[in-house]
C-alpha cells in the first residue's frame, strides 16, 4: 500500500483548487491585484511599487474605476503592515473586487504563507489574477525525473516531478548528409540542449534527479558519450520506445515503472489498479461514490480513501427556514444550478445556506477522524481518468468485506439491517457525482 498522504499532499490539492477559483476570478476594471513575495526579501520594494501604481490609479479618469483600484491598493497596504518581516516560506496576497456568477459584486482578499519556499516575485494589476507563479508549489519534492525522447527527426525532453508530467522542449532536425551524419547531429544537438535544461546555470548542478533516455537503440547505445558528464552520471535507464514526441514520452514513463516506482504518479496509477482489482474481483472491500463512501467513513470501514483532485463537489449545511432543521448536502455543479436542491422537498421551505466549502477541503480536514488514509490522484494517467469518469472521482478501500446491503441499509442508529441488495450494485452507481444528503449534524 502507497505511504499515507501527508500534511504536503493536502495542501497541494488546496492550492490545486484555490488556483481555479482565481483563474475563474474576473474583476471590475483593473482592480485585481497580484503579490507574490520571496522569503526574506525586504517588504519595503514592494511599497515602493504599491506607491507608484497609486500614483498611476489617482490618474484613472473614471471615478468609479478609480474608486476599485483605490480600494483593492488599500487592502494590499493592510496586509502588508500585519506582516514587519516576510514569513520563511514568503508571502502570496490575492485581492480585488470581483463579479460572481450572478454578476454581484464582491470584495475578495486572501493572504497566506505558502506551505513550502515559493521562489518568485510579482506586483501586478489587471483584470484576472496572475497564477502561474503558483504552480511552482504543485511541484512535488519528490524525486524530478527527465526524460530524454528521439526518434528518426525530432527529440524532446520531458519531466517527471511526483503527478506532474510536463513537456519542456521539442525540436525537429533535418536529416542532411544521410543516416551517418544525421544521426550524429541529432544526438550533438540533443546532448547541447539537454545541457541548457537539466544543468542549473547558477549551481552548475544537473536540476533533476535522474534521467531517462528513450528512443531506438541506435541512439543511445553508441553516443550516449556525447552527452555531458554531469548529465551521463545522471541517466538512470536507457528505453526503446517505438513512438517519438508526447507518445514516446508516455511509452518511457511506463517502461521505466521500476526505476520511478517513487513518484507519486506511478503510486497513484498501482493504488488505482489495486483499487479496480477489488472492484472487478467483487471482493466487497471497496466502496464508490459520495454516499456509500461517506457512511463506509462513519462505519470506520474506510483503510484508503480515494478521491480525485479535481472532484468538483461542494458540502452544504443548509438549514430549514421554517424548522431550523439541519441537512448536509454534497452538489456538484449542476445540482448547484437546480433550485430544488435548496427547498425541503415535503414542505417547499427554503434551505438556507449556513456552511459552503470543496468538499475535498472537507475530507483534508476530517479524514483522520475516520482513521483512515487520504490519497489524491489526478486524472493524467489512464486508470485516473477512468476513475475520475467512471466511478465519479471519489471511493474506497475498505480493511474488512461489506457488501452494499450493509452500507446502503445502515438504519439512523447505526445498526446494519438485512437486505440482498449486492455489492456490484455500488459500482453502476458509482457512475457520475453522487448527492447526499444527512439531517441533523453538522
Amino acid at each position: 500500500m502507497p505511504e499515507a498522504t501527508d500534511d504536503k499532499d493536502i495542501e497541494i490539492s488546496r492550492i490545486k483548487e484555490f488556483i481555479e477559483e482565481l483563474k475563474a476570478a474576473r474583476g471590475i476594471h483593473s482592480s485585481l491585484i497580484s503579490v507574490i513575495i520571496p522569503p526574506y526579501a525586504e517588504t519595503s520594494h514592494f511599497i515602493r511599487m504599491l506607491n507608484s501604481d497609486l500614483h498611476t490609479a489617482l490618474r484613472i479618469n473614471s471615478v468609479l474605476q478609480r474608486q476599485f483600484v483605490l480600494s483593492s491598493i488599500s487592502s494590499v497596504r493592510r496586509s502588508l503592515s500585519c506582516h514587519s518581516r516576510v514569513p520563511p516560506n514568503g508571502l502570496v496576497l490575492y485581492t480585488g473586487t470581483i463579479l460572481t456568477a450572478e454578476r454581484i459584486q464582491q470584495r475578495f482578499t486572501i493572504c497566506f504563507q505558502p506551505f513550502k519556499p515559493i521562489n518568485a516575485s510579482l506586483y501586478l494589476r489587471g483584470n484576472k489574477f496572475d497564477t502561474e507563479a503558483l504552480n511552482e508549489l504543485l511541484e512535488s519534492d519528490d524525486n524530478k525525473f527527465g526524460f530524454i525522447v528521439m526518434d528518426e527527426n525530432r527529440t524532446l525532453f520531458g519531466s517527471l516531478s511526483g503527478d506532474t508530467r510536463r513537456v519542456l522542449h521539442k525540436f525537429v532536425v533535418d536529416d542532411d548528409g544521410g543516416l551517418g551524419v544525421g544521426l550524429y547531429n541529432h544526438v550533438r544537438k540533443t546532448a547541447e540542449m539537454a545541457k541548457q535544461i537539466f544543468i542549473n546555470p547558477v549551481t552548475g548542478q544537473p536540476n533533476v534527479s535522474g534521467l531517462i533516455l528513450a528512443g531506438p537503440d541506435v541512439y543511445f547505445n553508441i553516443k550516449s558519450d556525447m552527452f555531458d558528464p554531469r548529465l551521463r552520471a545522471k541517466i538512470l535507464n536507457v528505453v526503446h520506445v517505438s513512438y517519438g514526441g508526447e507518445n514516446g514520452f508516455n511509452q518511457a514513463i511506463e517502461l521505466s515503472i521500476v526505476t520511478l516506482a517513487n513518484a507519486k504518479l506511478i503510486l497513484e496509477k498501482r493504488l488505482l489498479v489495486k483499487y479496480f482489482n477489488e472492484v472487478f474481483e467483487d471482493t466487497k472491500k471497496y466502496v464508490v461514490g459520495v454516499d456509500d463512501t461517506l457512511k463506509c467513513l462513519e462505519m470506520g470501514a474506510v483503510e484508503t480513501l480515494i478521491v480525485w483532485d479535481n472532484l468538483g463537489i461542494n458540502r452544504y449545511v443548509l438549514k430549514n427556514s421554517t424548522t431550523g432543521e439541519i441537512f448536509v448536502k454534497h452538489l456538484n455543479k449542476k445540482q448547484e444550478g437546480d433550485q430544488r436542491n435548496f427547498r425541503d422537498a415535503d414542505t417547499n421551505a427554503e434551505l438556507k445556506v449556513e456552511e459552503k466549502m470543496p468538499f475535498c477541503e472537507w475530507l483534508a480536514n476530517e479524514y483522520k477522524h475516520f482513521r483512515c488514509t487520504l490519497e489524491f490522484v489526478t486524472n493524467k494517467s489512464r486508470e485516473g481518468s477512468q476513475f475520475s469518469k467512471g466511478f465519479g472521482g471519489i471511493g474506497g478501500i475498505l480493511r474488512y468485506k461489506l457488501g452494499t446491503r450493509s452500507v446502503g441499509d445502515l438504519s439512523n442508529d447505526g445498526e446494519i439491517c438485512e437486505s440482498d441488495y449486492q455489492s456490484k450494485t455500488t459500482c453502476a452507481r458509482g457512475v457520475g457525482a453522487d448527492q447526499s444528503q444527512h439531517r441533523g449534524t453538522r
